[in-house]
């Protein structure tokens, strides 16, 4: 375990970086999906937490879908995610 002059432990903070990554990524993944109008059966993951990341993707890509975020209305969303 190292620790870094301000008291944070590096190995810690990376782990919670990498999980954060994946629950991004699966989140990313999951709204491209569900913006394009896909079944939330396609979801590829089997873990509880990116799946979870997933869902929710596909959620808010449904709801944007639903609101009209599409084509350059959406670009911006989309980045934000």
């Amino acid at each position: 375990m190292w620790i870094r002059f301000d008291g944070f432990q590096e190995q810690g903070d990376s782990m919670r970086r990498q999980k954060r990554d994946k629950a991004d990524r699966a989140f990313s993944q999951g709204y491209q999906i569900g913006i394009q109008r896909k079944s939330k059966d396609l979801c590829p993951y089997h873990t509880e937490d990116s799946r979870s990341a997933w869902l929710s993707g596909w959620r808010s890509g449904r709801e944007d879908r639903w609101d009209g975020f599409l084509g350059t209305a959406g670009v911006s969303k989309i980045q934000m995610t």
